[in-house]
This record gives structure tokens, C-alpha cells and sequence, in this order.
């Protein structure tokens, strides 16, 4: 199959795992779910998604007493799949592909995206898909590391600075075929691995994995405080 073959044949799926519990919040719901300029946190995640029209689909991974993701509603007419999600995250992506089993293709593309980052440009999906949609494998969303880092002790004392020379951030989406990266979270799963994120485990099933270049205004909510730095930055961005 040529690369322009590939390109027409192949379909783009996205899974978003949102069963965390957001422990790092003192807020009653998870986080996925706090109110974020208008709508939730988990809305804004999923609003570049669904305008993107070469995703034929959202897989949407949730907890299994999630007393908020099953009321979920798309807001296009994309087709959305609701989930199960596992102990960890890699068991909930895991979860997430099986969703998909008779629908995506083994060289079909999965773009995985943290229910927790409502930041995305739409420019950054775009460019993401247009730089791996010809890659054998694909890649990630990442942002070069421009402060001075420390590694520091249990204690909070500092150990040593750490060359920054070459470090990236990772973001979402990352973006994978989808028998690749099936088969590389089983392999890490079945080797006791503990991988947080899908590039992880693509790196180490022995993959060349590509860094796509994003904003670092991308930001994951964790702490309360990201809320408020994610409402300006959505403001600025006007989405």
C-alpha cells in the first residue's frame, strides 16, 4: 500500500479516558466533571474532538459507577462509545481499544486524549494528524522543557540540576495505530510495566516514536489552581 493509499484507507478514532478520580482536588466530583467557562472540564476536552471531521468516532472511558460520564452527550453527531475504565490508566486505554474491536482497523489510528486537558488547540490536533497520518507508527503532542530543572530528594532538597538539553513534556493526543498500540499496552501489561502514557508503552515494544511540537499551554487540571489558569487560557485561545 502506498503512503497516499494509506492515507485515504484508514480511519481516525479517538479514545479519551476519564475514570480518574482526581484525587488531588478537594471537590466532591472528579475533576473531569468541574465546571470550566460555561461548560465541564471533560466538555472542553472533548469539544476539538468533535470538530475534527476525519475522527469517525469518540470512545469515551469512564469508571464503572460513574455517576456523570453515562449522561454524557456529544455535542455533534459524531458516534460516541461509552466504556468501562480499569485500575490504571494504561488498563483503562486497554479497555478503550477493546471498544473498538470490529470497528477500527488494524492500521487505523487512535488518537488518546487526557479527559482532564481542555486546552487543546484546534490547530495542535490538526497538526498532529497532518505530521503522523504517514508514519509507521506515530506519536505525541510534546513540549520542549525551557526551565531549569532539579531533582530533588524525599525531603524537598535538592539532589542535582538536570541538563534540560533534549527534554520534551509530553501532552495529548498522542496518536498510534491501532494494532500497535494494542498490542504494545498488552505487552507491558503482561510484563508488569507500569507505563503512564501510550508512548511509554510504545517505546518499549521496541517503536520509533515521533515528537510533534504543541503549545505548553496545553495544560493538564490536577490542582484547583489549574482551573483558574485554564479559564484564561481558553479565553485567549476564543474556543
Amino acid at each position: 500500500m502506498t503512503a497516499d493509499q494509506d492515507r485515504l484507507s484508514v480511519r481516525f478514532w479517538a479514545v479519551v479516558p476519564a475514570a480518574g478520580r482526581g484525587s488531588r482536588m478537594a471537590e466532591a466530583m472528579p475533576k473531569q466533571y468541574l465546571p470550566l467557562a460555561g461548560v465541564s472540564v471533560l466538555h472542553r476536552a472533548l469539544a476539538p474532538l468533535e470538530a475534527e471531521p476525519r475522527i469517525a468516532g469518540i470512545v469515551l472511558v469512564v469508571a464503572p459507577d460513574d455517576p456523570f460520564g453515562n449522561d454524557y452527550r456529544p455535542l455533534t453527531s459524531k458516534s460516541l462509545i461509552v466504556a468501562h475504565g480499569g485500575a490504571q490508566r494504561c488498563d483503562s486505554v486497554g479497555n478503550g481499544l477493546r471498544a473498538l474491536e470490529g470497528e477500527a482497523d488494524e492500521q487505523d489510528w487512535v488518537i488518546v486524549h487526557d479527559a482532564a486537558r481542555p486546552c487543546l488547540h484546534r490547530d495542535d490536533l490538526t497538526g498532529l494528524i497532518d505530521t503522523l497520518c504517514s508514519h509507521p507508527c506515530g506519536g505525541l503532542l510534546a513540549a520542549p522543557v525551557h526551565d531549569t530543572l532539579k531533582r530533588a530528594s524525599s525531603g524537598g532538597a535538592v539532589l542535582e540540576t538536570v541538563d534540560r538539553a533534549g527534554l520534551w513534556r509530553a501532552l495529548t493526543p498522542q496518536m498510534f495505530r491501532y494494532g500497535l498500540l494494542r498490542d504494545a499496552l498488552a505487552m507491558t501489561k503482561a510484563a508488569g510495566r507500569d507505563v503512564t502514557d501510550e508512548a511509554a508503552a510504545m517505546e518499549l515494544a521496541g517503536h520509533a516514536v515521533q515528537l510533534v511540537e504543541g503549545r505548553p499551554d496545553n495544560i493538564k487540571v490536577t490542582r484547583s489552581a489549574d482551573l483558574e489558569q485554564a479559564e484564561h487560557i481558553i479565553a485567549a485561545l476564543g474556543q
